[in-house]
């Protein structure tokens, strides 16, 4: 019941501490989308969305992986002004996700969107945009120790940028997790700028989607989690692509064929505001402000029966 009592404490907090920060303004959104109007986020491209049909409509729909491109256009669609925005809770199914202690087939997460103005487009705009949201992490750490004295505040209130080839030529030797273990070690809080396009080893430093981040403008954030010594991914965000870059990384990524999707031609067309915008893991932030060693411990969801085992032999209580 602590637990319990936390985790609802820890999302009420950051969820007001975020929109103050970001002046975002919470609305609603879909659980499942319609396949062929391209808004479904494509993950890495290889991940199976959830779909079913509905009588009534007589057609298929997808349960939604993320709301990247809904996002955008749901700013437009709501009238949102430049350096305004909104933020939802978006859950959804993953159904091809490896299961361990941070992954679950449930997600949920504040999937968050603001309009930008052009000369905004640039890493100063988003390194600023990533201190706000490590401002509102520290102050949710800060309310939540005071609360429950037993846990520790361990969050530097610093984030340490890099890119990702930068910390490719500074660990050459090590592949991309291993990387961001040791910058991580290192700093405490990083934020790894620039995924999705190849450094100079042919290959990138982690899969993003063509048609929602510009691979210039955009990164991921993580902490050193000392329960299990390990980084961990709290937020991937980015300043979103303009026609120009959607142009170019749908042709790097061999998928020109997504520009006759009517999501993709209106931003084409720039018919979308310039945007910016993010994920971050309700229960992934619940685990680690809680200090706890699977994310089972602040969600509901189904395991692997040797898991179940492994975590009650280890005084693992899941909910």
């Amino acid at each position: 019941m602590q637990t319990e009592k936390a985790i609802k404490l820890v999302k009420d907090t950051f969820e007001s501490e975020l929109a103050a920060m970001l002046e975002l303004t919470r609305v609603s959104a879909p659980l499942f989308v319609r396949p062929e109007t391209g808004l479904n986020d494509d993950l890495n491209g290889v991940e199976r969305p959830v779909d079913f049909d509905i009588r009534d409509i007589g057609a298929e729909v997808e349960v939604v992986h993320s709301l990247a491109k809904w996002k955008r256009l749901a700013l437009k669609r709501y009238g949102f002004k430049p350096e305004t925005g909104l933020y939802t809770d978006m859950n959804a199914i993953r159904r091809d996700e490896e299961l361990d202690n941070l992954h679950s087939v449930y997600v949920d997460q504040w999937d968050w969107e603001k309009v930008i103005l052009p000369e905004d487009r640039n890493l100063h705009f988003l390194k600023s945009t990533v201190r706000d949201i490590l401002s509102a992490l520290v102050a949710t750490q800060k309310k939540l120790c005071a609360r429950f004295e037993q846990l520790d505040c361990y969050l530097p209130q610093e984030v340490h940028f890099v890119s990702s080839q930068e910390l490719e030529d500074l660990y050459p030797e090590l592949d991309p997790k291993e990387r961001e273990n040791a910058i991580c070690k290192r700093h405490g809080v990083v934020f790894i700028t620039q995924i999705g396009g190849k450094l100079h080893s042919g290959k990138p430093h982690d899969g993003r989607a063509p048609d929602y981040d510009d691979w210039e403008l955009n990164g991921d954030l993580l902490v050193w989690y000392p329960v299990l010594q390990r980084a961990i991914e709290i937020s991937s965000m980015g300043i979103r692509v303009d026609a120009a870059a959607l142009d170019r990384q749908l042709r790097l990524a061999g998928c020109e064929e997504r520009s006759a999707l009517p999501f993709h031609k209106m931003l084409l067309n720039n018919e979308l505001p310039l945007t910016m915008g993010g994920g971050i893991g309700q229960s992934r932030l619940c685990m680690l402000l809680l200090q706890k060693a699977h994310i089972g411990e602040v969600q509901a969801s189904v395991w692997p029966d040797d898991m179940l085992a492994a975590c009650e032999a280890n005084g693992i209580h899941l909910l």
